[in-house]
């Protein structure tokens, strides 16, 4: 059996506090938080989803917000960007909204693609690229309509320790194909519409430090169980030792890191964020899986609350 990734699933950061991350995901790039929960490996934090109306592989974004936690540093090991693909001609759009919030952003060239290049609250490496592929989000809040609206992820551009090794894995393993070459990157894709197109930076980065402001992981797609089992095998026959599958209630998710460093998840796409939750309900209360729900009163008392607000314009 070949196996190929269609492309991410999700990527998960590390920031600081709660209400900043949902200011700035929310109501300043105006996705949805699809889903409150808590890191099931650690209840006193919580977990939170945004992505497009419904949280589709490829558009989700995850956070573990600890305002006491360190502070890391991007590098080798990492994804060092993360790229969200904007509908054909909302870059305009982008950038004064931006400018108003006093966010500073510069352009970048990369394979003959332009990207406006920004930071969130907590340091993480943000870009925006006008593509034409991908169905648009359906999702407006806080002034970004769905006119301009981020479908997803255009890809991440990975910072690897051994650019050689993590190469390999991408072809050989996960069945992406190289597609281009330029300005110190290596460039690959796969199938889906969103979360498809991979820069590799193609020289060593300096090992970076996880913390608040980096990114934990990324997840690559897989349709259902039965082909996430196949990826378990088809990662060990790499070389690689996958962790179990582990039940993250809205997917089961293998994890493994590969020789560069970055810790990659294969997640599978099913059963999605409406597991537990009406879809125009998405977000709205905290949801436990059943193993913590003994514990809620405690869980919710250690959480400090924050809410989905629209932010004032400081300028413009």
């Amino acid at each position: 059996m070949t196996l190929q990734t269609a492309g991410i699933h999700h990527i998960t950061a590390f920031v600081g506090d709660a209400q900043r991350n949902a200011d700035f995901y929310a109501g300043i790039l105006g996705l949805r938080l699809v889903k409150k929960t808590i890191n099931f490996d650690a209840p006193e934090v919580y977990h939170l989803y945004f992505g497009n109306e419904q949280g589709a592989p490829g558009t989700i974004i995850t956070f573990f917000p600890w305002s006491t936690g360190r502070k890391g540093r991007i590098g080798g090991g990492q994804v060092g960007v993360t790229t969200y693909a904007i509908p054909v001609g909302s870059m305009a759009f982008w950038e004064q909204r931006l400018a108003a919030y006093q966010i500073p952003v510069t352009h970048v060239t990369r394979i003959s693609e332009s990207y406006l290049s920004f930071s969130d609250y907590d340091g993480l490496r943000i870009e925006l690229v006008e593509r034409e592929a991908g169905p648009r989000s359906t999702w407006s809040f806080a002034g970004v309509t769905a006119e301009h609206a981020i479908k997803g992820f255009g890809g991440a551009v990975l910072y690897s320790t051994n650019p050689e090794k993590t190469a390999d894995t991408l072809t050989r393993t996960l069945g992406m194909e190289l597609i281009a070459k330029g300005d110190g990157y290596i460039r690959y894709g796969s199938t889906a519409d969103l979360g498809n197109i991979i820069d590799l930076k193609d020289s060593p980065v300096p090992q970076g430090a996880g913390g608040s402001g980096t990114v934990h992981h990324i997840a690559w797609r897989a349709k259902d169980d039965a082909e996430q089992l196949e990826w378990g095998r088809h990662v060990q026959s790499h070389g690689y030792q996958p962790t179990p599958v582990q039940d993250r209630q809205y997917f089961n998710a293998i994890y493994f890191r590969e020789e560069g460093g970055i810790l990659f998840e294969i997640a599978t796409d099913p059963p999605g964020f409406a597991n537990d939750e009406a879809p125009d309900a998405l977000g709205q209360k905290l949801m436990l899986p059943a193993w913590f729900e003994p514990h809620r009163a405690l869980i919710e008392e250690n959480l400090s609350p924050f809410e989905i607000r629209e932010i004032e314009v400081k300028q413009g």
